[in-house]
């Protein structure tokens, strides 16, 4: 009983440190920095702007009507409210539509940096000599996503809101139970490049419910952080990565060993020189890339 109580909470917090590992891993890695300032650093400017209109038309007041039953807690329970309630307003007019293309890209690119190029290959196009692995990104073959935006996700959000209205319990009650839901999203990518059904990903979501609360809880904390919403989006999504390429390693019983050879023939792919153009799975080329541009755009309609 001893070892299992203490089995769920190291599980607990090696999911928990994925979202830090994953701001470690994208500070390290300089080809991920361009997806950020070119690309979200404006709609974080833009946020900033929706949380300054909230916190000066609507924090007081929310303070105000709070602390008639919660007293000084009132301070700490608004900043929340009013920090969800601009999450709320951000997803609606933009994250579902800007970001997630970003948080793909990302997500990818670390797959193949930990040597999981076969992964990849079948959902979208690679350049196999680009000088780095972001700049191997072509287009995805088929409909790519980190994590589906829908109607439901956005109403569970404004729906829990209220949460923050209880004394001292509401603000924490939010976080982790919109954080579990954000956390079971984090692994649609993943499902999406091992070609699961419906059925297979529930069954799979299952093994993890446990870890998925206390990922999506600490990336939930970091989406609340006003200008580096969009910044963390990415790490998050950094994380997320590191925690599946380290699952995908366990399945395949990758050893250190493995490692170095996955990442070798990387390595060698990337300097060939033999292929001048994107690679699908089959090894189909195409045109040459400019190693200073980024991956291009895409919509989610296959090619």
């Amino acid at each position: 009983m001893n070892s299992q109580f203490l089995n769920y909470i190291y599980r607990a917090g090696r999911a928990a440190a994925y979202p830090v590992q994953g701001m470690w891993y994208f500070a390290r890695h300089r080809e991920f920095w361009p997806l950020w300032m070119g690309r979200l650093l404006p709609l974080s400017i833009i946020s900033l702007i929706v949380y300054l209109i909230l916190f000066l038309f609507a924090y007081l007041p929310q303070v105000g009507f709070l602390a008639i039953w919660q007293g000084s807690g009132a301070w700490v329970n608004a900043l929340i409210l009013t920090l969800g309630e601009g999450q709320v307003l951000i997803q609606a007019l933009f994250e579902g539509f800007f970001v997630d293309e970003c948080r793909v890209d990302i997500f990818d690119a670390t797959l193949i940096n930990e040597g999981l190029v076969d992964l990849v290959a079948p959902q979208r196009l690679l350049f196999p000599d680009a000088p780095n692995s972001v700049k191997m990104l072509g287009k995805p073959t088929s409909r790519a996503e980190y994590a589906p935006w829908s109607f439901t996700q956005l109403f569970e959000l404004v729906i829990y809101l209220p949460l923050n209205f209880i004394p001292v319990v509401g603000s924490p009650a939010y976080i982790i139970i919109t954080g579990s839901r954000l956390g079971k999203l984090s692994f649609h990518r993943w499902y999406k490049l091992r070609g699961l059904s419906r059925r297979e990903r529930k069954s799979e979501a299952k093994k993890y419910t446990w870890d998925f609360v206390w990922f999506g809880t600490v990336a939930m904390v970091l989406e609340l952080i006003p200008l580096l919403a969009f910044f963390f989006l990415l790490t998050t999504a950094t994380g997320c990565a590191l925690w599946v390429s380290k699952l995908e390693k366990k399945a395949r019983g990758w050893g250190a060993d493995d490692q170095v050879r996955a990442e070798e023939g990387q390595v060698r792919s990337d300097g060939e020189g033999t292929q001048t153009g994107p690679q699908e799975a089959n090894g189909r080329t195409g045109a040459t890339v400019d190693e200073n541009e980024p991956p291009p755009p895409y919509s989610d309609d296959p090619i």
